[in-house]
């Protein structure tokens, strides 16, 4: 994948499960994550090592000690667009053009995320789903964009795998 990667980023999590999943995610893909505090667990939770496993060590994991600290170097550091996945947005991730530097915020698992973020970020997409469907479990929804995105940039190997 190229230097300029997407990225996702976890506001406030409250399932320890569901960050290390994520963090699982962001090493298979080499995508950076975001953990925006304060989390609903210790962030050394057990579970979240356990769900994690061993791929924790092989994310590159960035903490950030609120959402203004997370938005200010956000902006500071010019990483590009802000794409937040929400249920409330109006326009699907599949019409949505990914660029390289793209961070995908996913909201909290219980509660999402307040107004003052949702009208910070530069755009909101949603995935369609069936009716009367309310939401995914946020590490599937981040695997389904995060997936088109990588796929948009071309950041899948086309090559035979070894075979384990």
């Amino acid at each position: 994948m190229g230097t300029k990667t997407m990225r996702l980023a976890l506001y406030q999590p409250d399932i320890p499960q569901n960050t290390g999943a994520l963090l699982r995610l962001g090493a298979c893909l080499q995508v950076p994550v975001d953990i925006i505090e304060p989390c609903g667990f210790p962030i050394d939770d057990k579970r979240l090592r356990r769900a994690a496993m061993d791929y924790a060590n092989a994310c590159e994991i960035i903490r950030h000690r609120s959402w203004q600290a997370f938005y200010s170097n956000f902006h500071t550091q010019r990483r590009g667009r802000l794409v937040l996945l929400s249920t409330a947005a109006t326009d699907s991730f599949a019409e949505y053009q990914f660029e390289a530097g793209d961070t995908l915020l996913l909201g909290r698992e219980s509660a999402g995320v307040p107004a003052e973020v949702h009208e910070s970020v530069d755009t909101r997409v949603y995935i369609p789903m069936a009716a009367g469907a309310r939401s995914l479990n946020v590490v599937t929804a981040a695997a389904i964009v995060l997936g088109e995105g990588l796929r948009q940039q071309g950041a899948f190997a086309t090559e035979p795998r070894e075979k384990a």
